[in-house]
């Protein structure tokens, strides 16, 4: 029942190839899974977070509008009322500029404020902790890092999806060709069969013949059933890969065909010593650590500037009313002025020094990671080159072992036209050039898999 139902869709896939082929190439394929694959949307979307992050960090830099009221009456007197608006503007230096004005009136109001309208203008400046880093800077300088970390996190992303895309889509061509291959076998094994039989009721073959014939066609039929199955596994393989621009996935269309051509060209191969280099300039996995680097060095800053003490001086000029400075000399400075000096010292600065520690311990593993990471991209490089090197090798071995079969063969047809050979031998050379068929798309499919290896490990698959 099994075999009847594999032979029926046998019949409908010959159908199906019947009807006007499509080639899907693989620039095509490859073009589609850019576009519209999930993974690939995925990596693109790494690049608009940290866009947002870095909008977020500098979001930090903006000015900032507060408003402060205070007020008390009790028993119908008026106690105080109080109000101070006032602008921030935080700046790039690390110094941030105030302005604003305060309105004090009532029967007690603190005498640490002016009576009615009194405007300010000034500065806070960090002397010590926070003059060269703070938060701000930090997190703004890592945004900044982040966002060109994350074009090289989405070259890692896109680097794994394309090279399994491209195996993907080599192994499609390779289980097509074979199933191409047992269907053309098994065509001319059944006109084999039916000119055996012909001859046999002429009583110019033996019953013999006819029964060899049939079992090598029973043979076929065997091989291009298993074939069509795997053809079927592996054209559901490629459907994973098949997404619509609307996000809706889609099977790969029945009239799609592999180009075959390419899949029995040789990729030109690059040198070693370039292929090399390319990790440690240029692959996006390296580059991702190095980005880390800066990241660390920005913290590293930032947490040597928690071991200092925090000494903060804030500066204003005082006015009168709303901002009414008028005759700004050095006698006006010296009489209307507000000055101001914070200082906080840690004792035993075990925070500080626990942090910067652990900062500077991450920075040597990154370091080490690099290290290691490098040296065992390079080492997958020349293994997979030593690979492909070998299969081109075995390809070229295997093309002419495949031409020299071939020639035994129809030579031995030759013979067995003019009564000189028997099926037997024919059926025995066939097999053996169908062996080779078989090993030559064996070895394609690796030889494919090992060239775009190397890319994949030289992170330059785009």
């Amino acid at each position: 029942m099994h075999i009847l139902l594999l032979l029926m869709g046998i019949i409908f896939w010959d159908n199906i190839y019947s009807q006007t082929k499509q080639v899907f190439t693989p620039e095509a394929f490859i073009q589609q899974v850019k576009q519209y694959h999930p993974v690939a949307k995925q990596a693109n979307l790494i690049i608009e977070k940290a866009s947002a992050d870095l909008l977020s960090a500098r979001g930090g830099f903006d000015p900032v509008i507060e408003m402060n009221t205070d007020s008390k009456s009790l028993d119908g007197t008026n106690y105080y009322r109080y109000s101070n608006p006032e602008l921030k503007i935080p700046t790039p230096i690390g110094i941030e500029v105030r302005t604003g004005f305060e309105n004090s009136n009532g029967q007690y109001i603190n005498p640490e404020f002016t009576r009615g309208i009194a405007s300010y203008i000034g500065v806070e400046i960090p002397l010590l902790n926070g003059l060269l880093m703070d938060k701000r800077r930090a997190v703004l300088q890592q945004a900044k890092i982040y966002q060109k970390q994350s074009e090289q996190e989405r070259l890692v992303l896109i680097n794994d999806l394309l090279f399994d895309a491209y195996t993907t889509y080599w192994q499609w061509t390779g289980t097509y060709q074979l199933f191409r291959i047992y269907s053309s076998y098994v065509e001319v094994a059944d006109t084999r069969l039916r000119l055996v039989q012909m001859t046999f009721l002429n009583g110019d073959r033996a019953m013999a013949d006819t029964i060899e014939a049939y079992t090598q066609l029973q043979s076929y039929k065997l091989l291009q059933a298993e074939a069509f199955l795997e053809l079927n596994n592996r054209t559901l393989d490629m459907s994973w890969y098949l997404w619509a621009g609307d996000g809706s996935p889609y099977l790969l269309p029945e009239n799609y065909v592999p180009d075959t051509s390419q899949f029995e060209m040789l990729l030109p191969l690059k040198s070693i010593e370039d292929l090399v280099k390319l990790v440690t300039d240029t692959h996006p996995q390296i580059k991702t650590y190095l980005y880390k680097l800066q990241d660390l060095a920005v913290e590293r800053k930032l947490k040597f500037q928690n071991l200092l003490p925090i000494a903060n001086v804030r500066a204003n000029i005082l006015s009168k009313d709303y901002y009414t400075y008028k005759g700004l000399d050095a006698a006006y400075f010296e009489n209307n002025y507000k000055l101001g000096l914070t200082m906080k010292v840690p004792l035993l600065l075990r925070q500080g020094r626990g942090d910067y520690k652990k900062t500077q311990l991450e920075i040597k593993e990154v370091n080490l990671q690099i290290s290691e990471k490098t040296w065992r991209l390079q080492t997958k490089i020349r293994q997979y080159y030593n690979e492909a090197r070998l299969l081109q090798d075995q390809l070229r071995i295997a093309i002419n072992m495949y031409r020299n079969f071939n020639f035994l063969l129809r030579n031995e047809e030759l013979k067995f036209s003019q009564g000189e050979s028997s099926l037997f031998l024919i059926n025995s050379r066939e097999n053996k050039v169908l062996e080779m068929q078989q090993k030559l798309i064996e070895l394609r499919i690796k030889y494919l898999k090992a060239a775009y290896s190397i890319d994949w490990a030289s992170g330059v698959i785009r």
